[in-house]
């Protein structure tokens, strides 16, 4: 864990921590009801016919989530730690994005059209923006590695700003309907994207200043 970090890095970390949150213990949960055998239901049994892409996409989404928002503190930047971290950081998150592809496309998940094709775009989306970032850094293109990174980081934390764009609807008016969940999941990934682009255009900024 990074040395000194200040009272802004600290509450940059938690913020992302805590958004995370809710995907993370769902995982959690799903994982404990694979290890321990079930109960088995009509909404969980793809995940047991095959729960191999779906262990995958848990822990590869935790480690990239959680261990990804401590690499917003600007502190992480000294000794080592952000390399060191980088090295779990973007494996975990081509885990995460790949084996969400491969979910979409190999589970009957009851999801829309629309958001089935969203979710391939954004987890398409991810893994390329990982892998430019990667590309940047071995250029030694600091600034674009920090956009492209910061950008795969917004799309996978999306999972924790869909619960904030469900969640009302639901308890105001119940379960919505396909489309309606669709179009909020997909609120979730472009919010995240242009807080993402926010920053990459602030630190900009502070650059050319």
């Amino acid at each position: 864990m990074p040395q000194g970090i200040t009272r802004q890095g600290r509450a940059a970390v938690a913020g992302l921590i805590a958004l995370s949150a809710v995907p993370v213990i769902a995982g959690a949960f799903r994982l404990t009801e694979l290890g321990t055998g079930g109960p088995i239901s009509a909404q969980n049994a793809r995940f047991f016919n095959e729960p191999l892409p779906l262990v995958l996409h848990i822990v590869g989404a935790t480690v990239f989530c959680v261990l990804g928002a401590f690499q917003f503190a600007p502190q992480s930047r000294r000794g080592g730690w952000h390399r060191v971290a980088g090295r779990w950081v973007v494996p975990c998150g081509l885990v995460a994005a790949l084996s969400g592809l491969w979910m979409t496309l190999s589970y009957q998940i009851p999801d829309s059209v629309v958001l089935a094709g969203a979710r391939l775009v954004f987890g398409s989306a991810m893994a390329l923006c990982l892998i430019l970032g990667v590309a940047a850094i071995r250029r030694r293109d600091i600034t674009q590695h920090r956009a492209w990174m910061i950008r795969g980081y917004a799309i996978g934390l999306g999972a924790g700003t869909q619960v904030l764009t469900l969640l009302p609807l639901s308890f105001a008016e119940g379960p919505p309907d396909e489309l309606s969940r669709a179009l909020l999941a997909i609120a979730g990934w472009v919010i995240n994207l242009a807080v993402a682009e926010w920053l990459i255009r602030k630190s900009l900024v502070k650059e050319i200043r």
